[in-house]
């Protein structure tokens, strides 16, 4: 049985418990918020209204041909939803330890629910992603079909990422501070608010191409604002590193998982 049909008869099983912790994590984030759900929407445009005045006035960086708004609020919205994903992912087994000791559930589920409750922001955030796209004139095209591509090895990815530390996190705590860290340095090397052509470096353009997550945002982009069909390259690389990713998070997470009552 293949990785995402494991993963399906997963989610099919406790399809009612996943549903019950996504709603959970979802009420809690906006719990006592007078704009609750309007966060989702709010949040990325203000950021990406900052950071535009920001490189673009101040630092200068420019993408010709493309709207800088747009070019920088499609590679926030991709890595915003990582770096939420994966960091609730990494605290989801210390967090239901108690839960864990109780009762039966594959440990797997509650790494697989945050990725998910994330996911819900993160559609949410496409939609003031559209509205910039009409507002600066980049407008919609036919090959918008091929953006579920990008998304779903991003989800996959995340995921893969968010077991992998799930299991970390468990017997060294540290990696919930490190993990902070690391989210920074990737986000520099991820092309968010530059464009890779302002990069001189043969080992930075070459950390930045092994990089899924700018091989995501660059579909992504390929579509949204460049209105062309990927190649059949990055087709291959985003499914590539999000299966890779899956598959060792996923072996690593299954190898250590019975140890986990042991050390919380």
């Amino acid at each position: 049985m293949s990785v995402t049909a494991r993963l399906g008869a997963l989610s099919a099983r406790y399809a009612f418990l996943l549903q019950q912790l996504v709603l959970r994590d979802f009420k809690v984030k906006y719990k006592r918020s007078v704009l609750g759900v309007g966060w989702s929407l709010l949040y990325p445009l203000l950021t990406t209204a900052i950071l535009s005045l920001v490189f673009s006035n101040v630092f200068r960086f420019s993408t010709p041909g493309v709207s800088y708004v747009a070019y920088l609020l499609t590679g926030l919205v991709f890595y915003n939803y990582f770096s939420e994903g994966s960091n609730l992912a990494m605290s989801s087994i210390l967090a239901n330890g108690s839960l864990i000791g109780k009762v039966y559930v594959p440990k797997a589920v509650f790494p697989l629910s945050k990725c998910l409750s994330s996911g819900i922001n993160f559609l949410l955030s496409l939609l003031p992603l559209y509205l910039v796209l009409l507002v600066t004139g980049t407008g919609l095209c036919w090959q918008h079909i091929y953006l579920p591509w990008a998304v779903g090895c991003l989800f996959l990815f995340t995921l893969g990422v968010g077991l992998l530390l799930a299991a970390a996190a468990v017997f060294l705590r540290d990696i919930v501070y490190l993990y902070g860290v690391v989210l920074t340095l990737w986000m520099y090397l991820t092309p968010i608010m530059y464009d890779v052509s302002i990069i001189s470096s043969p080992l930075l353009r070459a950390a930045i191409a092994l990089n899924p997550l700018a091989q995501y945002i660059g579909f992504a982009r390929t579509v949204l604002l460049l209105h062309r069909t990927p190649e059949a390259g990055q087709f291959a690389l985003c499914a590539l590193s999000a299966i890779g990713t899956l598959l060792v998070g996923l072996h690593i997470f299954r190898c250590n998982q019975d140890k986990f009552y042991y050390y919380m």
